[in-house]
């Protein structure tokens, strides 16, 4: 995969925009919805070896386990995927705060990455100041949607590169 193949999914293809009202990062949510439809996804993501359909199908996801910076307890959260070569590494279109996994990255960099039918342990590393600077340099010129998202904001888009370690034994 070249360096400016950001992902396969059709949310980098050009199929859907950052303001397509039918988006689902455009839909309203209370956070008891959020949490049921992480679960759907998550449940669907595990019967099906990393597979889910509805909007999200045909994407990349991972579930990205992360401890609470605050409760010490364990999240896990369905994320798109994306790709700038051999890096690994997720965001958020989330404008006005951001998300608690990035909060949660930001404490604790040790996670667990669930990547198809594959269980890792991981790392998830929070870009900032010059690296976070070059990098989403790159994400900005190569995926329409982030920089669609970032536009709209004064905050920098949240960039976390995943790296994976040793698989977990089933």
């Amino acid at each position: 995969m070249s360096e400016n193949d950001s992902t396969a999914s059709k949310f980098n293809s050009g199929a859907m925009s950052y303001d397509d009202p039918d988006a689902p990062w455009n839909q309203e949510y209370t956070d008891e919805e959020v949490a049921g439809w992480n679960k759907d996804v998550i449940q669907e993501f595990r019967a099906n070896d990393g597979k889910v359909g509805g909007a999200y199908a045909g994407s990349e996801l991972v579930l990205l386990t992360t401890t609470g910076a605050k409760s010490g307890k364990q999240h896990v959260v369905p994320l798109g995927l994306l790709r700038r070569g051999e890096t690994l590494y997720v965001s958020s279109f989330i404008e006005d705060k951001y998300p608690a996994w990035y909060h949660n990255a930001k404490a604790d960099s040790r996670v667990t990455v669930e990547l198809g039918s594959t269980t890792y342990r991981g790392a998830a590393l929070v870009l900032e100041s010059g690296a976070y600077e070059e990098f989403a340099s790159w994400v900005l010129a190569n995926n329409p949607l982030l920089a669609e998202c970032q536009a709209k904001t004064t905050r920098p888009i949240p960039l976390v590169i995943l790296e994976l370690g040793d698989p977990i034994p089933s």
